[in-house]
């Protein structure tokens, strides 16, 4: 008698621990498409608005896909792609973003060759008074890989 109540015992006790992590999975389930739609509605966000710093922000993204970082980089290039003048031999303090840039985007996980050179090509060939500091900043990026 005492197996038969311990066998029942066992029986209710697995069923229960069925029900728990059927509840925990539908739960994880919501939480994963709020968490979806959050990030859709920022990646709206960051769409509509052409300021320096929000493409900066994406490329900082470090979960930024390749795609997110090429409108990234296109958006810089059409709406900030001319570095103001140098002062003098001095460069523009403007420039150290554009430096900054190149730097994340060679560290980022999800770049590849041909969103560096690309944005290397045109950087260079819109800011031709900058074209060594640009290639400068391009080698320290490439060399920070530690390859």
């Amino acid at each position: 008698m005492d197996i038969l109540l311990l066998i029942k015992s066992f029986i209710v006790l697995i069923v229960m621990l069925g029900i728990l992590v059927i509840f925990l999975v539908s739960r994880s389930k919501k939480k994963q498409k709020i968490y979806e739609k959050r990030t859709k509605e920022e990646k709206v966000k960051e769409i509509v608005s052409h300021e320096f710093n929000d493409f900066l922000t994406v490329i900082k993204n470090r979960q930024a896909s390749s795609e997110e970082l090429k409108k990234a980089l296109d958006g810089i290039l059409e709406y900030h792609g001319t570095i103001p003048a140098k002062l003098g031999i001095r460069l523009h303090p403007e420039f150290y973003k554009y430096s900054e840039v190149i730097l994340r985007l060679c560290r980022h996980k999800q770049t590849n060759k041909d969103l560096i050179i690309n944005f290397y090509k045109k950087l260079s060939k819109r800011n031709p008074s900058y074209a060594k500091e640009i290639d400068d900043s391009l080698t320290k990026g490439i060399n920070s890989l530690g390859m």
